[in-house]
C-alpha cells in the first residue's frame, strides 16, 4: 500500500502543480490585457479608477478560488490514501456488514440486525438454500442499534442441521406495526480494490463492500 500512498502523493503534487501554472498563466494575460487597455485607453475618457479596482478584485478572486481548489484536491487525494491504507489493514480479519447470509460450522454461528428504531419483538428466520424454512428465532424487546444473535445449528424441532452457508431475515415489530431491519453477515475481507467511490473490499460470496459500510471489525 506504500505504493498506492506514493502514487496518490504524486498526483496530488502535479495537480497542485498544474493549477498553480494555469493560475500564473491567467495573471499573465489579464495584466497584458489590462496594460494594453491602460495604453489604448481615450484620453478625454480615461478608465475610472474604480473600474481598475473592480476587475484586480476579479483576478485576486479568480486566483484564491483556483488556490482553494487546489487546496481541495489535495486534501481529498490524501483522505483517500488514508482510506486506501486503512481498508489494506483489515485483510485477513472479519468484518461485520449487511448481507443475508449466515455460516454453520461447526454448530455454531452469529450475524446480526440493524434496527432504526426500538422494537417490542424481533424475529428472525433461518432458510436453507432452497428457500425451506430451518430455524426461527425470537431476539424479543430490542432497544435501536446492531443487535447480535448466535445459532446453535438445530432446526425447529432441535435437531442439529448439516454445515454450510444459509440465509436469513427479520421482522420488527413496534406497535402492531411491522418493518424489515437490516440484515448484517460476518465475512472475511479477501482483498481491496480501488476504485474512483473510494476502497472496496472484497468479501466472497458477500461480494465487494464499501469501507463506509462496515459495523464491526473482528
Amino acid at each position: 500500500m506504500t505504493t498506492v500512498q506514493s502514487t496518490t502523493s504524486s498526483t496530488s503534487a502535479a495537480s497542485a502543480a498544474t493549477v498553480a501554472s494555469q493560475t500564473s498563466a491567467i495573471q499573465d494575460r489579464f495584466l497584458k490585457l489590462l496594460v494594453t487597455q491602460m495604453k489604448n485607453q481615450d484620453p478625454l475618457n480615461p478608465m475610472d479608477n474604480a473600474q481598475v479596482t473592480s476587475q484586480m478584485a476579479q483576478l485576486s478572486t479568480v486566483s484564491g478560488i483556483d488556490k482553494l481548489n487546489a487546496t481541495v484536491q489535495a486534501l481529498s487525494d490524501s483522505m483517500a490514501a488514508a482510506q486506501s491504507l486503512q481498508a489494506a489493514s483489515m485483510i485477513g480479519h472479519a468484518a461485520l456488514v449487511p448481507g443475508s447470509e449466515i455460516g454453520l460450522l461447526k454448530g455454531a454461528s452469529n450475524a446480526a440486525v440493524e434496527l432504526d428504531q426500538a422494537a417490542d419483538k424481533v424475529k428472525v428466520t433461518i432458510s436453507d438454500s432452497k428457500g425451506n424454512e430451518v430455524r426461527t428465532l425470537q431476539l424479543g424487546a430490542q432497544d435501536a442499534g446492531v443487535i447480535g444473535f448466535k445459532w446453535d445449528g438445530t432446526d425447529n424441532n432441535g435437531t442439529a442441521v448439516a454445515d454450510g452457508s444459509y440465509k436469513f431475515s427479520a421482522t420488527a415489530v413496534l406497535g402492531g406495526k411491522s418493518s424489515s431491519p437490516t440484515t448484517l453477515s460476518y465475512g472475511m475481507v479477501n482483498s481491496v480494490s480501488l476504485t474512483s467511490g473510494g476502497a472496496m473490499l472484497n468479501m466472497g460470496t458477500l461480494g465487494e463492500v464499501g469501507l463506509g459500510a462496515v459495523r464491526q471489525i473482528l
